[in-house]
């Protein structure tokens, strides 16, 4: 299980990056015709970063 929450934090925290690049940079993100708000990558960003940390967390708890 330890694997898997590190893999989990791993893929989060990319998530998370890639987020905050986007936010950064202003960089348009469209679905459809809607125009995604760049503070939604903010958002997105807050709650990646969240469960990265968790899942490492949760790796190292499991690892005691």
């Amino acid at each position: 299980m330890i694997r898997y929450e590190q893999v989990s934090g791993t893929v989060f925290g990319l998530i998370a990056l890639a987020q905050l690049t986007r936010a950064i940079r202003g960089l348009p993100a469209h679905v459809g015709t809607f125009a995604i708000p760049v503070w939604w990558s903010f958002l997105a960003f807050a709650v990646t970063a969240g469960l990265a940390v968790w899942g490492f967390r949760c790796a190292r708890r499991g690892a005691a």
